[in-house]
């Protein structure tokens, strides 16, 4: 019995080496074949931009709000009743469009009245001008008196006495001559207030019709038919806005624009252009492009903002006064500049934005750049790239600093590659096609060159191969017959 034992433990020995050694030997295989593997992965192929420096705006996005080309609040400028409202709210109106109708009863009174005054005022003209007449004729007589009895006093025919009375009645006449003038001038006066007062009774009749003061469109009417206006209330019987052209007032910060203009007069940047693109509240871009008219004098305290004003047609009414909007800007441009993509400009955790450029051995290195804002959603590069340079654009990040590449320029097709290294690499690198199909992301990859491995044969407890099997088999024969010789001496 003690021999059994130790034949079957010598049989599990020599098994125990035999797996050992199998095992050992199919780590060498696969180690070997790995390392040839990475052998043939190809080199990775990147996108590149050739780096060409030029000038490139600065495009500012600054919020804004529309206001109208002209704006009219209406007020009545004669108090009544409101008979009637001329128009539709809402509507397009013409300057000088009828808008409200106001109660004129008193105004054509007063309109009489004053005529009536002007009819007194010229029958009093005409008495006064009698009067003077008969005043210049009672001058004309004391003068001719006079005359006779200056040439009597001469020869004492007359005494001092009644000559001097002769001038005192010429005297007398011109002064009377004067004040028939006067009367006169105050009877044509009176007739020419009661003119004005007839005049302001007609135009007051005549506003009495509120008529609209600009063409637009016009807003909601505060008051209908039947209510008590005033003349020269304080609110506004109805608002009417030009549209058809608008204004967009865009608040810049003023520190901003201190330097923006220090930039332009120091050389780092030029002037740019007038004009400006507005951004809709639902982000759609308007069509047309305004022009920038002014930019205002002050700074908002409040705000610490400048109102920059800019014109925009509005023909079909898109733009309503009060919208908001988002204007784009170019108040100036940089040379020496470059625009690149986003997918090309990655941030740092301090904030500094880098790009992979391909150098003379291509090899990628990471370089260090400075931007200003986008344009047309690009990164407008100021700094940290020269003319020439090859700028990964696409497929950095399949690629590390050091690294081998081959490139191509952006756009272009790449050349042919091996089609089973592609694919089994375009595989790896993409999650998206294992999660389309697990049963094939479940499977190893299959190398046609190679021979076909089962899987988990680098473990302990692998199915062993067939020269395993062999040597397996061969020490258990030998340790049963053993064991069978062992049986037969006992007995």
């Amino acid at each position: 019995m003690r021999f059994n034992l130790k034949t079957l433990s010598m049989a599990l020995a020599f098994s125990s080496m035999a797996i050992l050694f199998g095992c050992k030997k199919q780590e060498a295989k696969d180690a070997k074949t790995e390392a040839s593997a990475q052998q043939k992965a190809p080199t990775p192929v990147v996108e590149v931009q050739v780096i060409e420096l030029g000038v490139v705006p600065i495009m500012q996005t600054f919020s804004g709000r529309v206001a109208a080309f002209e704006t009219s609040e209406v007020r009545p400028q004669v108090g009544g009743i409101v008979d009637a409202v001329l128009f539709k709210e809402g509507s397009f109106v013409k300057k000088g469009q009828e808008l409200y109708r106001i109660n004129r009863d008193n105004y054509v009174s007063a309109a009489n009245t004053s005529l009536a005054s002007i009819a007194t005022a010229e029958a009093s003209l005409v008495s006064a001008r009698a009067s003077l007449a008969a005043q210049e004729a009672t001058l004309a007589q004391a003068q001719s008196d006079l005359n006779r009895v200056q040439s009597l006093v001469g020869i004492d025919a007359v005494s001092k006495q009644m000559y001097d009375q002769y001038k005192t009645a010429v005297r007398t006449a011109q002064a009377n001559v004067e004040a028939a003038k006067a009367t006169v001038r105050q009877a044509e006066a009176s007739i020419s207030s009661a003119k004005a007062v007839h005049d302001a009774s007609r135009l007051d009749i005549d506003r009495t019709i509120v008529r609209a003061p600009i063409s637009g469109r016009v807003g909601i009417s505060s008051v209908t038919s039947g209510a008590l206006v005033s003349a020269s209330q304080a609110t506004p019987m109805v608002t009417i806005s030009r549209t058809d052209v608008v204004y967009v007032d865009i608040q810049q910060s003023s520190s901003e624009m201190l330097r923006l203009r220090q930039q332009i007069e120091s050389g780092k940047a030029g002037f740019g252009t007038t004009q400006v693109q507005i951004v809709l509240e639902d982000g759609e871009i308007y069509p047309l492009i305004g022009k920038l008219a002014l930019s205002d004098a002050k700074v908002e305290k409040s705000t610490g903002t400048v109102t920059l004003r800019a014109v925009f047609e509005n023909p079909n009414g898109v733009l309503i006064p009060g919208m908001y909007v988002n204007a784009n800007l170019a108040q100036a441009v940089i040379g020496n500049a470059v625009l690149l993509p986003q997918t090309a400009v990655t941030l740092t955790p301090k904030g500094e934005a880098e790009v992979l450029v391909v150098n003379g051995e291509k090899k990628i290195e990471k370089r260090t750049i400075k931007t200003s804002g986008t344009f047309k959603g690009q990164w407008v590069v100021t700094e940290g790239l020269t003319n020439g340079d090859a700028v990964v654009v696409m497929g950095g990040a399949k690629v590390t600093a050091g690294q081998a590449v081959e490139v191509k320029l952006a756009g272009q097709t790449p050349g042919p590659a091996p089609e089973n290294s592609n694919a089994q690499n375009q595989d790896a690198q993409n999650p998206n096609t294992q999660a389309q199909n697990p049963e094939a992301a479940s499977q190893p990859a299959q190398n046609p060159s190679a021979p076909t491995e089962k899987v988990g044969q680098n473990s302990v407890m692998a199915p062993k191969s067939k020269e395993q099997e062999d040597e397996a088999n061969a020490a258990q024969k030998e340790a049963e017959s053993m064991a069978d010789g062992s049986d037969s001496s006992d007995n």
